[in-house]
């Protein structure tokens, strides 16, 4: 792969709140950030376009491409349900000039930070509690019973990994987490952050 920008990992558990948190930081034009659309052989929910919020795959398809060796990641998040990044998406945007973010799954993350250890800054969201967890999940209402337990059941696991990610933010309170993952990202990349507005 060719060397380019930076890159810029958003890890947690489902439900920490790190789709807002990334989503949040592409708006933000001075830290020039692009966003990695991750592969995915699961079905499509609600309104989920195919190219905008991930590259839909069949599962053999899936399997061609790991096959290939197309992958700078992959996992079997649950059995059959494949996610990865792949090489091709982030060379893309680093040959527009980007430094690259990615909302992605605790595994995952670790491995592209193992990768790129010198151009990676690795972020863990931290969610209040695993109840609080379940309450945020369970008020998607996108997904079964079993399906969120399953989740928590993961979230346990995942939070024993975030000792190895580089920085640490704890989701309390959005608008905290916002300015905080804002100034990281910031220092991280070299951009010069705005002032605060008068109120």
């Amino acid at each position: 792969m060719t060397e380019g920008g930076k890159l810029i990992i958003f890890s947690a558990p489902s439900g920490s709140g790190k789709t807002t948190i990334v989503r949040h930081l592409l708006d933000q034009p001075e830290l020039n950030l692009a966003f990695s659309i991750s592969a995915t052989s699961r079905p499509r929910r609600g309104k989920e376009k195919h190219g905008v919020n991930y590259y839909f795959m069949s599962i053999s398809e899936f399997k061609k491409h790991i096959k290939n060796e197309d992958f700078l990641e992959w996992e079997e998040v649950y059995r059959d349900n494949f996610y990865g990044t792949l090489k091709s998406e982030v060379e893309r945007l680093w040959a527009e000039g980007k430094n690259v973010i990615f909302d992605i799954d605790v595994v995952g993350g670790l491995r592209i930070k193992k990768k790129f250890p010198d151009k990676t800054l690795a972020v863990f969201v931290k969610p209040p509690s695993v109840d609080e967890l379940k309450i945020r999940l369970k008020k998607r209402s996108t997904e079964s019973d079993d399906k969120i337990n399953m989740r928590i059941a993961k979230a346990s696991v995942e939070l024993a990994t975030a000792p190895q990610f580089d920085k640490v933010i704890k989701n309390y309170e959005l608008d905290v987490a916002l300015k905080e993952a804002h100034k990281l990202v910031a220092e991280y990349v070299g951009a010069k952050v705005p002032g605060p507005k008068e109120e």
